[in-house]
């Protein structure tokens, strides 16, 4: 008897073998995509906010004339990262190998992939290098000891500031389960012979955060845990840093059941409509405090106080706002997080007095390093004679939200709440009395 196998055996592998393509490429196209062209009515007149000015990473800008200097660079650390483990050509095998399998799911990460015009050869060539540049990068950052003297990219903080600016560019996002799995491999491979053994225990997400932090307001220690759960690229992993730690307060729990009849009647003015500026709101006697929770967007509002965490403005917050908020609007639920953010900050700073106000309750912080220098990247307008960007915030946050078009403002019911606070004076009269 030659063979143990049963009749049919091979045959059934076979068939299954084909099913398992099958269901694999069904499972890969399934997913809706989650990285979009940022909508034209955003883009025209702030075309710097969403288009890269340095660097491509993925099909979107990929070989665009003004971004090619930057090709070498990345061609350079792809050397750089496969060269330190012991068998390059068997590394860059790998690595190739992977993308190719995963190319399918890949593209269709990206919306309108049908625009796309890269050949496969190509399109997992663009994958490999950007993602190991990327990989790179984070590494060079978190661990000097692998940067070269005299490397452009480090030696300028110009440089490394304009290439984060560029990589939380929503339309420059590179798949995040790709880069995983080519990070998995170099770590692999780099297992027991590399000089800094942090290399090999260290995670994607955390050397990714050495780099992006500095742009991500809040409590450094808070955000890392947020940024470290799961996310489709970069941009998205930053947007899990803004979400709310708190539960939406829904604006007909605060309705008795006679407002709410007399509110289905007769249409009236929305709370965020009704929402005065903080100088407003102090002079009305409520108090605004500085919060301390572990959200940016952990806004609450208690017993006449109203909690804010510290707003902070870098010289890439424009920027990294616009594209959170283009991001929202690309994806596939109704949550606007980021937007009703900027779009509240719309309303409570309205002015320099309210700018100037905060500042003094250290519930405002804004950058100046490079901040003017890089004003002509920002949509804003400045004054030429103007020379402190304080007082300019007002006109960040108006402009922003005067853009976009909110269809589920997350703050409509802490809106309602401060709206319809009354304080007690201090001649009314105990309840005791109150008949």
């Amino acid at each position: 008897m030659g063979s143990s196998e049963k009749p049919g055996e091979l045959e059934t592998d076979v068939v299954h073998d084909g099913l398992v393509s099958t269901i694999k490429e069904n499972l890969d196209t399934i997913f809706p995509h989650c990285i979009c062209k940022v909508n034209d009515k955003f883009v025209q007149g702030n075309k710097k906010a969403y288009h890269p000015e340095k660097i491509s990473i993925g099909p979107f800008h990929h070989g665009r004339q003004e971004l090619k200097k930057m090709e070498d660079h990345k061609w350079r650390y792809l050397h750089a990262l496969l060269n330190r483990t012991p068998d390059m050509e068997a590394s860059l095998a790998k690595c190739v190998t992977e993308i190719r399998g995963s190319e399918l799911k890949a593209r269709n990460c990206y919306a309108e992939r049908e625009t796309i015009k890269l050949n496969s050869d190509e399109f997992v060539t663009m994958m490999l290098v950007d993602g190991c540049f990327m990989i790179e990068l984070f590494l060079k950052r978190s661990f000097k000891s692998l940067r070269k003297r005299g490397d452009p990219i480090f030696t300028s903080r110009k440089t490394i500031g304009t290439l984060r600016s560029d990589m939380v560019l929503l339309e420059n996002q590179y798949p995040l389960f790709i880069l995983h799995r080519l990070f998995r491999i170099v770590q692999n491979r780099l297992a027991g012979i590399v000089p800094i053994p942090e290399i090999c225990s260290c995670s994607l997400n955390s050397i990714a955060f050495k780099f992006f932090k500095i742009i991500i307001p809040g409590d450094r220690k808070k955000i890392e845990e947020r940024f470290n759960q799961e996310g489709n690229h970069i941009l998205d992993l930053i947007h899990n840093c803004f979400l709310p730690t708190f539960s939406e307060i829904h604006p007909w729990e605060l309705e008795s059941e006679e407002n709410q009849q007399n509110t289905q009647s007769q249409p009236q003015a929305s709370a965020r409509e009704k929402l005065k500026n903080c100088s407003k709101l102090h002079e009305s006697g409520i108090t605004l405090r500085k919060a301390h929770y572990s959200g940016v967007l952990d806004i609450a509002f208690e017993n006449g106080v109203l909690y804010i965490p510290e707003v902070m403005i870098r010289p890439c917050t424009e920027t990294l706002l616009r594209n959170l908020i283009a991001g929202e609007e690309c994806n596939s639920d109704d949550f606007e997080h980021v937007t009703s953010y900027v779009c509240l900050l719309a309303k409570l700073i309205c002015s320099r007095e309210d700018e100037n106000f905060l500042k003094q309750k250290k519930m405002l912080s804004i950058s100046d390093e490079n901040f003017l220098k890089q004003k002509k990247m920002l949509s804003i307008s400045f004054k030429k004679e103007d020379e402190d960007v304080h007082g300019e915030v007002h006109k960040l946050f108006k402009k922003l939200a005067d853009e976009v078009v909110m269809k589920n403002f997350y703050f409509e019911g802490l809106c309602k709440q401060v709206v319809g606070y009354k304080r007690e004076s201090w001649f009314s009269l105990p309840s005791c009395f109150k008949k």
